[in-house]
């Protein structure tokens, strides 16, 4: 059978709203979806804390990707599963000097992953690595791929 390829592409746009919330709508274009969001912080950033914190999102986001993966293939590759529990723990460390903005680096991020299934250890072996290989965050951070910016100054948006 011939490799098929295709492209995943979803587009955000965000808006403050608060003191620290933002009101994000994100769309996936060539499914015709689209998701309303909101992010806060809490006191410590100054926020109200109406919305869970970006990185509530982010933890979310890599933890249900990967459970998707493991459902979806556990049916493309005959491997009956009944359920699965992924503990997901994610830890950057920060460093600030004085009054100055915050630097941050992750340390680490560890998945602990139950599959609820009678197949042999092999076969959940077998799924795990498939379901890494086809959750879109985990391979992007394998990557290390770099997030462009620009910056709008007046009428023109440039390389940030």
């Amino acid at each position: 059978m011939p490799k098929k390829q295709f492209d995943v592409i979803f587009e955000g746009v965000g808006r403050s709203s608060g003191k620290m919330r933002n009101d994000i709508s994100v769309s996936w274009p060539a499914q015709g979806e689209s998701f309303e969001l909101a992010t806060d912080e809490g006191p410590f950033h100054g926020g109200d804390g109406t919305a869970p914190p970006p990185l509530a999102h982010f933890c979310a986001a890599l933890t249900g990707c990967l459970m998707t993966q493991i459902r979806a293939f556990s049916k493309r590759l005959r491997i009956p599963i009944r359920g699965v529990e992924v503990h997901t723990r994610l830890h950057w460390q920060g460093e600030q000097e004085g009054n100055n903005p915050y630097v941050t680096a992750p340390v680490s991020f560890d998945m602990d992953v139950d599959i609820d299934s009678d197949a042999s250890p092999e076969d959940l072996e077998r799924l795990l690595n498939a379901a890494k290989k086809g959750c879109f965050l985990e391979q992007t951070l394998l990557q290390g791929l770099a997030v462009g910016h620009r910056i709008k100054v007046g009428d023109d948006w440039r390389d940030a």
